[in-house]
């Protein structure tokens, strides 16, 4: 068998299969088009519709090379040979077409002549009762029959589900010889160990499975094949690990170079450079599929991939960023063919830096913190961490559970996972207390029966501000009226109506309505069941009656406002691709009179160069006066012509496509100007973080914009007419007030600090000594945290062995600062401990490490007592 690189078995498998009369497909993304999945697990994911039934194949024979991620054997990654969390897998996919007869003797046609493995080590594995693939192994392929091996349900069947496709598989092994086995005197095809590897699993889908158990045979018999590459690839380069092939040894390699170390050295450093090279391949890919790191779904796996591999770093005593060094061997070995690696390399690079940067104060801050109690756990002759504490790493330092039962395992110790679960519900409760949550009754059962028996308001706002409409239906929470008078509110349904119903991030119009004798202000427009609209009304004058014929008039100005926000947040998006890149995605909208808020996926804050950019960008697209032309069509064609949509929106067959004339479309139902001319000026007034991986950006156009600038221009007036200087010296002269003003504070706090240290002599003759440690506690007014931690510092200095405990309150709020010597922490006290118990008293958090710690809260209790009963608290740790 002669050595081959990984990306020439990769092309030889498709060529082959191409030749067979296959299409070969381009991977799919790692994020499946499936609710039912986070991540594409297979091959065959992208055409599971096709299998179940649910959509009908363009082509009838398929070949790909499937990117796929795994990870619920995530902490096998690195300890053994063929664990990864992404992974390629080669497949053919047969839709109602060639079955078992053509695809065994195409597998080991493949196998064995194009790849050169030894047929004299080979094996296949068939289902228990599949006589006809057993068959075709021995009378088609010329396999002995000792070499066909009979396996149950367990090994050979395959099924989408309990109910569904189904049928037996076909796997075949190559036996890697002695050296792989297990030892076991039973070690034989089928056992776990790697000397008889399975390569190949040929399924063969041919029948329906119903809630009975009862096989029925399906009508068009299917083939579904998976093959992984990195497996592949590790017997053909005759390697012990999937980690010593041309995929993964680059890496390796540079991984250990960082680290000084060898690998093969030792089976610490082996496994942490394996976990740092699957987890960075894995992160990349994922990366360039759109998912960026968060705090749930396809982010939080994301994330934990990044941590797990950063962890690995400081294992191998690598302290500063080193993931982006490593980056380049990603793309060396798999840039060719997946060139999203190369496309979207400037996004991968800034979300591995920025991630690995921010956990890695995490994890300095959260390990010291966890070492330190698995040391008092296991010197308490403790088998298991207190949940309590796991959970305090995780609420307070943002310390993953994962990390923290990582960790313990390492060290010998489980966690109390009861105890964590009981904390975070514990937390959970709290939350829903001080929460205050209100919930207004659209009386949802008279609308749903209104919306049944009417059907759906004909909306004509999008060609009219003005119409004619009679009244259904009145309501007033959720109660059908007979009758609405002057004074009163009520929800009027109309059989058809110009006002436009919130939705889609846009509010709704306001406006009015009128009829003889009667008029009514809109104060709100809603959907509150399905596409049927009521408007929210204030009669003013006469009385309100069902079937009353009423003309409605929308508030034309508001709602041309808000349309050019509704514009406006198009033209954003597509800029916002342009400067950050393809991965970003509107996450939510709100489109109002007074402004736009767009809400995005992107993984740090813009810079004020990259949001000057966006808004240039903007803004040049109004300066051309664009068409702005709306379409109805259905789904696929919108996404044929590149519609943006809300990934998580669901759409009818019918949708309506805004586009933005040569710069961006977008499904869209809300209200629109006809060209960008109308829009004005538009002005990003903020960028801010409201969630992991998650940004808003709040801007104006058209009058909003016209209104601030008026008002910037009356600040800049009245600043620059109080300080007497010109627009153009303003920044300067404020620099200078600034620095005089640092000047001035610098001296104040000196001063009062040496006040304050005069006092000094006479705080800690008045000293508690408990043990071998000296307890300084005193008490300031109005001092901030930096000047207790220099007189701590000051304590600290004369007295090796000591714990300061530095109070100080204003008029509403209280602080104290805990801090302990190296010396004293090595006799048991722990400040951030103290902290907690402190506060505790008090009535408030705290917390903090083992050298310093605080509490803070607002003064409501005395602190006398509380601080009194440090002395014995400091005891009570030194015993133990």
């Amino acid at each position: 068998m002669q050595w081959q690189p990984a990306a020439k078995l990769r092309e030889q498998f498709l060529s082959y299969f191409e030749e067979k009369g296959s299409r070969r497909y381009p991977s799919f993304s790692l994020v499946p088009d499936d609710p039912t999945l986070l991540f594409t697990i297979a091959g065959m994911v992208p055409f599971k519709p096709y299998f179940l039934g649910l959509k009908t194949p363009e082509v009838t024979r398929a070949t790909t090379a499937q990117k796929c991620v795994r990870t619920n054997d995530i902490d096998n990654v690195g300890r053994t040979a063929r664990h990864h969390t992404f992974f390629e897998m080669l497949g053919n996919f047969s839709f109602g077409d060639y079955f078992k007869a053509e695809v065994i003797p195409w597998a080991w046609t493949f196998l064995t002549e194009r790849v050169g493995l030894d047929p004299n080590r080979m094996y296949a594995t068939v289902y228990r009762d599949d006589d006809e693939a057993a068959d075709i192994w021995r009378n088609s392929v010329g396999l002995a029959a000792d070499r066909v091996i009979r396996l149950g349900e367990e090994d050979n069947f395959w099924a989408a589900g309990p109910v569904g496709p189904c049928g037996p598989c076909s796997e075949l092994l190559y036996d890697q010889g002695p050296a792989f086995s297990c030892g076991s005197p039973d070690c034989a095809p089928g056992c776990s160990c790697d000397r008889y590897l399975e390569i190949w699993n040929l399924v063969f889908m041919q029948f329906n499975r119903d809630e009975a158990g009862v096989l029925t045979p399906l009508p068009k018999k299917n083939i579904d094949t998976g093959m992984g590459l990195e497996r592949l690839s590790s017997v053909v380069q005759q390697v012990k690990s999937d980690f010593e092939t041309d995929l993964f040894r680059p890496l390796v390699d540079k991984a250990c170079s960082l680290a000084g170390v060898s690998y093969g050295a030792g089976p610490g450093s082996d496994l942490a450079v394996r976990v740092i090279a699957d987890h960075l391949r894995a992160t990349a890919f994922m990366i360039a599929d759109g998912i960026l790191p968060s705090n749930e779904g396809t982010g939080y796996v994301l994330r934990r991939l990044l941590r797990r591999a950063v962890r690995f770093g400081r294992l191998l005593d690598l302290r500063e960023p080193f993931l982006l060094e490593l980056l380049p061997q990603v793309e060396a070995t798999l840039a060719d063919p997946y060139q999203e690696l190369l496309r979207y390399r400037s996004t991968i690079a800034q979300v591995v830096d920025l991630e690995e940067r921010r956990f890695g104060r995490t994890l300095e801050q959260g390990s010291d913190l966890l070492e330190q109690e698995i040391g008092c756990t296991k010197r308490s002759g403790g088998k298991e961490l207190s949940g309590e504490v796991a959970f305090e790493l995780y609420d307070t330092y943002g310390f993953p559970v994962e990390l923290t039962e990582e960790m313990c395992s390492e060290a010998g110790l489980s966690v109390d996972q009861k105890g964590f679960a009981q904390a975070m519900e514990r937390q959970k409760e709290r939350a829903r207390a001080s929460s205050k949550q209100t919930c207004a009754t659209m009386g949802s059962n008279a609308y749903t029966e209104l919306a049944d028996r009417q059907g759906p308001t004909v909306f004509l706002g999008y060609e009219m501000e003005e119409a004619r409409g009679t009244v259904l239906a009145l309501l007033r929470d959720g109660v059908l009226l007979d009758r609405a008078e002057e004074g009163e509110t009520a929800e009027v349904v109309l059989d058809r109506t110009p006002f436009y119903a919130e939705r889609g991030g846009q509010v709704g119009d306001q406006g009015t309505l009128s009829g003889e004798g009667l008029e009514a202000e809109v104060e709100d427009t809603v959907h509150p069941c399905g596409d049927l609209v009521a408007h929210r009304v204030r009669i003013r004058k006469g009385v309100l009656l069902p079937g009353a014929t009423l003309e409605a008039r929308v508030d034309g100005a508001r709602r041309g406002d808000i349309r050019r926000h509704h514009t406006t947040t198009h033209l954003l998006h597509e800029a916002l691709t342009q400067v950050l890149g393809d991965h970003v995605r509107q996450a939510g909208s709100l489109v109002s009179p007074e402004g736009l808020r767009f809400d995005y996926n992107h993984f740090a804050p813009l810079t004020p160069e990259q949001i000057q950019e966006v808004e240039d960008r903007v803004n040049e697209q109004v300066l051309k006066n664009l068409p702005v032309t709306t379409r109805e069509t259905d789904l696929e064609t919108a996404k044929a012509l590149g519609a943006k949509a809300l990934f998580e929106e669901k759409y009818g067959e019918r949708v309506r496509v805004v586009s933005v004339e040569g710069y961006s479309t977008e499904l869209c139902g809300g209200t629109h100007v006809c060209a960008t001319g109308e829009i004005g000026l538009v002005k990003v007034h903020k960028d801010e973080g409201i969630g992991a991986g998650l940004r808003r950006i709040q801007a104006t156009s058209g009058r909003a914009s016209l209104r601030w600038s008026q008002e910037v221009s009356t600040v800049l007036r009245d600043v620059t007419s109080l300080l007497t200087v010109d627009p153009d010296a303003l920044c300067e002269k404020t620099a200078s007030l600034l620095e005089e003003h640092k000047a001035l504070e610098r001296k104040w706090r000196q001063a009062l600090l040496q006040t304050e240290l005069m006092r000094l002599d006479a705080v800690v003759m008045g000293r508690k000594r408990v043990g071998d440690v000296e307890v300084v506690i005193s008490f300031y007014e109005d001092l901030d945290t930096d000047l207790l931690r220099q007189i701590g510092d000051q304590v600290k200095g004369r007295f090796p062995s000591s714990v300061s405990v530095l109070a100080t309150k204003n008029a509403e709020k209280f602080l104290v600062v805990i801090m302990a010597t190296d010396e004293a922490v090595a006799k048991g006290v722990h400040a951030g401990k103290l902290a907690k118990s402190l506060g505790a008293l008090l009535g408030c958090n705290g917390g903090g490490k083992p050298q310093m710690a605080q509490v803070g809260g607002k003064f409501t209790t005395p602190l006398k007592g509380p601080l009194e009963s440090v002395p014995q608290m400091v005891a009570e740790q030194m015993k133990g």
